[in-house]
């Protein structure tokens, strides 16, 4: 008889109920535990998806004993957890890392005993991206790019005020964050990176002590250069591309329904479909898409399977990491 999975959910806020319900229909058997330490959400949690619920981590740990376990606590407190989580002997799927804090200890620490330590970029599994970067693999001579990413920070959660989560803190703020989700991406689709140029501004009022808005200019190794535009100040949720060579144009307005690539035979953009059916969430703006994260749940379970290597690494985020810290001007 097949072994249930048994999955360890911690931090119930906006990630983690996500990953949540999300598990509840890839798994729908699975033994399934959360931690957190509001009492609200723990109740949340267990009255809407009838599961186990600890209020601290090493209690959930020592009765539970997960063979997985997912981290969707803010930034500052991974390392601590992930590396609690690979002792326990647990596989662990992190959410994005706005620090490096832990790296090598916790990576060394997987390879040791053999676990799998697995760290989320989401836009890596979006499909619209997968269409991009194929078309610059097939791209003959060079090529730019234009990328405009934005949303006024206090409607990234309506429901609770932006200073009381992390991208109130300057060292895990609103725009390292959208740097962290799309630099891997970008670097993937055109090469390391060369040299790069930064202009940042605080444009509002906001109660942040950090820039508002930045624009960089980027050469990459490959011979492309791209602008890329990011800030939390946008009233309207933004997500802009554009790929432009001799013999392409491609624009993506970040919804699914927003690729086109253009004809120059009959001088028309045509729409490209990528999906049959969208997942998404009505309190996120529409460009956010849920299909990426169940693709991206996929891939760790199937990294674990060891049937999948995963798209993104600790290596390549802690490249990243550098270039934001270089963007940042630290």
């Amino acid at each position: 008889m097949k072994t249930k999975k048994k999955i360890l959910i911690v931090g119930l806020g906006s990630m983690g109920m996500r990953r949540l319900r999300l598990l509840r229909t890839l798994f729908c058997d699975a033994d399934i535990c959360s931690v957190d330490s509001r009492r609200d959400r723990l109740d949340t949690a267990a009255q809407a998806h009838s599961i186990k619920t600890f209020n601290d981590l090493p209690s959930a740990v020592e009765v539970f004993n997960p063979d997985i376990s997912f981290v969707s606590t803010s930034p500052l407190s991974h390392s601590h957890i992930v590396n609690l989580l690979l002792k326990a002997g647990s596989h662990v799927f992190s959410e994005i890392d706005l620090v490096d804090d832990g790296y090598e200890q916790n990576t060394g620490l997987a390879d040791k005993t053999g676990l799998v330590l697995f760290l989320s970029s989401t836009q890596m599994y979006r499909r619209e991206i997968r269409y991009i970067m194929k078309c610059v693999k097939n791209i003959e001579g060079n090529c730019y790019y234009r990328y405009h990413v934005g949303q006024y920070l206090p409607d990234w959660h309506p429901w609770e005020c932006y200073t009381e989560f992390f991208v109130g803190d300057k060292r895990t703020n609103g725009c390292r964050e959208i740097f962290a989700i799309e630099l891997p991406w970008i670097i993937s689709s055109f090469g390391k990176v060369k040299s790069l140029t930064t202009v940042s501004n605080k444009l509002s009022e906001l109660a942040i002590d950090y820039p508002d808005s930045y624009a960089v200019t980027i050469v990459h190794e490959t011979g492309v250069v791209g602008q890329i535009m990011v800030d939390v100040v946008s009233r309207k949720a933004v997500r802009d591309f554009e790929l432009v060579s001799e013999d392409t144009y491609l624009h993506w307005g970040g919804t699914p329904d927003s690729l086109s690539i253009y004809n120059p035979s009959d001088k028309k953009s045509e729409n490209v479909k990528l999906y049959d059916e969208v997942i998404s969430d009505p309190r996120y703006s529409d460009n956010i898409v849920e299909n990426a994260y169940v693709e991206e749940m996929e891939n760790f379970f199937k990294v674990i399977e060891g049937k999948e290597k995963p798209r993104h690494t600790y290596a390549k985020n802690k490249i990243i990491l550098n270039l934001i810290d270089e963007i940042e001007g630290f």
